[in-house]
């Protein structure tokens, strides 16, 4: 079936490369050739551009730039872009906070930016300018992955080259004459997941890490248990069109023969594209990126955000990340979309609804490394649950029941929701099923804040609710629970097991249903099926039932848009499902300070759906 599922990907999607234009500059020269004013190349810090001399250039900063090799002798050759707080006295030495990434180079960060004039990226100047790094002590450096940016060689998705790169500019960056030798690592989306792979790497300068909405297995970025998701080309393309980003006319040779890199090498972008269609999610291609895996045993401290209910860099292998790490941790963990701890919506609220983000960030960088003992007690974990309460918790997930609850049996048919498709239709309801997203460009940084294609199933769950009740088998089948008494809060990552007889695909959904029918998805997790036992997990989440509520499981076809599935049209029958959930009491909270996150609400009007009524099959409740 595996394989069978990976030719028709292969046969159905074109791998697109970007067409290249204009001639290679020639031999990439080490010498840095004579800069414009206000582009420094390889000079000293005390030779660097100031604010003053260039307005990209923070203020409080000087900015230098630099070029090192990567650790795995490949040949390939890292820019970075280093900021040392103005007026450092000769022999000083600062600490250094470290980005690693595909989005700093000098023309724009996904896109050209329309600059005018060369100068460090601006991607996280609202943490600079938050913490008031410069004032404070450190240097901040960025660092260009390989193929991007001022750096040269093949583009490697967080693979051994790129982590490679990682080991090179954590060493690089500790052994400066400027350095005290302490690292901390600083990022959002994909440069959150280097600092995932930092962690991993397990170097004794890196002393902290910094990742706000990480991928954490990169296999679960672009498949589901074997079923590929609609990026699985636009991430592709997205990354090979940063990568072939023009430098600007006023950098430096250097840089510009570094960053047309692709002009002479365009098997990189071929190479790059391939790389994400492996299907084999047990293969060496994608158990070298599974980051959650690798950070077995590590112990860098860790101070990370995760939104449960995000529709980018999503909950997935969280907890087994977190489990094999075991270091000390922070983290923030909430109801919102892909955003950064200080990010604002347009009418001024904070996007995960908690203040004191750079704060609490420049607390944690002192306390390890400065040694400096904090002055303020913050919570190990902040978490905001579905109802918007947040409350603090010595780890995550904290403590709480595990259930293992018997679902029964049931069958359904993997048509992607067409036997439900055709009762909507009777009823004026959509008579398509959504398409997928196009391949496009689908970057860690920029996705859908919501599932565009969740409005047509709000129909199609309730009519397979309606047709299971009438005795017939449809797209999907439901089990629900008996109205809870108290409330109960499902943490953790739930896993679904079945026994399954055919082929095709399944979906698991979980459904907080309000007694006057009103449904809330908040969960799901797609897969493969063949004959025999199957156990999949689902999202990590943290959402409260409220007395009265119940909740509802849906097995069944795809019937959404969010991934690339063929139905198979079988009548696949399910046995002995079962749902294991950790429960836990929101009485035993320790409440923290903390605000409703606004994408909450925006989610809930997206997935809500009306369910008809039935009968429970089986009981929750939170107490020990």
């Amino acid at each position: 079936m595996r394989a069978r599922r990976a030719s028709v990907l292969a046969a159905s999607v074109l791998v697109t490369t970007l067409a290249l234009t204009g001639a290679f500059a020639g031999p990439v020269t080490l010498a840095a050739a004579a800069a414009p004013a206000g582009a420094p190349t390889t000079a000293g810090a005390s030779d660097g551009v100031t604010h003053e001399e260039n307005d990209r250039v923070p203020e409080g900063a000087v900015w230098t730039q630099r070029y090192f090799p990567s650790s795995d002798h490949s040949g390939t050759e890292l820019h970075a872009d280093v900021l040392l707080p103005e007026g450092l006295p000769k022999g000083a030495h600062v600490p250094v906070i470290l980005s690693v990434g595909p989005y700093f180079g000098h023309s724009g960060q996904t896109d050209p930016e329309g600059w005018s004039h060369t100068g460090p990226s601006s991607r996280f100047q609202d943490f600079i300018e938050g913490t008031d790094l410069f004032a404070h002590g450190y240097a901040f450096v960025m660092v260009d992955l390989r193929g991007f940016g001022g750096s040269t060689g093949c583009l490697d998705w967080a693979g051994p080259g790129e982590q490679a790169d990682v080991r090179a500019a954590i060493d690089w960056a500790a052994g400066q004459s400027w350095s005290t030798g302490s690292v901390g690592m600083y990022g959002k989306s994909y440069d959150a997941a280097t600092g995932l792979i930092g962690n991993d790497l397990d170097q004794r300068a890196l002393k902290a890490v910094v990742a706000q909405e990480p991928v954490w297995d990169m296999y679960q970025y672009i498949y589901s248990n074997g079923v590929p998701r609609p990026n699985v080309t636009g991430t592709a393309n997205a990354y090979n069109s940063i990568a072939t980003l023009d430098a600007l006319a006023d950098d430096d040779a250097h840089y510009r023969a570094n960053a047309a890199y692709e002009q002479a090498h365009p098997e990189c972008l071929t190479q790059n594209s391939a790389g994400y269609l492996t299907t084999d999610q047990h293969g060496s291609y994608w158990t070298a990126r599974d980051l959650a895996k690798k950070a077995k045993g590590t112990d860098t401290p860790l101070f990370v955000t995760q939104g449960f209910i995000e529709n980018n860099t999503k909950p997935e292998e969280i907890e087994e990340y977190l489990d094999n790490h075991k270091g000390p941790e922070r983290g923030w963990l909430g109801q919102w979309e892909h955003v950064r701890g200080g990010d604002r919506t347009a009418d001024g609220r904070l996007s995960m609804g908690r203040e004191g983000w750079y704060d609490e960030t420049l607390s944690f960088y002192d306390q390890y490394l400065k040694g400096k003992r904090p002055a303020v007690s913050y919570p190990a974990y902040s978490v905001e649950d579905s109802t918007g309460a947040w409350r603090a918790q010595r780890t995550w997930p904290g403590e709480s029941r595990t259930v293992n609850i018997a679902l029964g049996s049931g069958a359904y048919v993997d048509d992607g929701g067409a036997s439900a498709r055709g009762a909507a239709a009777l009823d004026g309801g959509p008579a398509l099923r959504s398409a997928a997203q196009p391949s496009g460009a689908w970057d860690l940084e920029n996705a859908p804040a919501l599932d565009p294609a969740a409005s047509a199933p709000r129909t199609l769950a309730a009519e397979a609710a309606g047709l299971q009740a009438a005795g017939e088998v449809t797209s999907s089948f439901f089990v629900r629970s008996e109205p809870v008494a108290k409330p109960v809060r499902l943490t953790s990552t739930p896993k679904l097991s079945l026994t399954a007889q055919g082929e095709g695909n399944v979906m698991v959904k979980l459904y907080d249903v309000a007694p006057d029918g009103k449904a809330v998805m908040f969960d799901e997790q797609v897969s493969l099926v063949d004959t025999g036992r199957l156990a999949v997990d689902l999202k990590a989440t943290d959402w409260t039932l409220a007395a009265g509520h119940v909740l509802a499981v849906e097995i069944g076809s795809i019937q959404t848009g969010s991934w690339r599935d063929t139905p198979s049209g079988e009548t696949i029958k399910v046995k002995d499902a079962r749902l294991t959930l950790a429960l836990d009491d929101p009485a035993d909270d320790i409440a923290t300070a903390g605000a409703r996150s606004p994408f909450l609400d925006t989610y809930l009007r997206q997935y809500t759906v009306q369910l008809p009524s039935a009968e429970g099959s089986f009981r929750l409740k939170s107490g020990r």
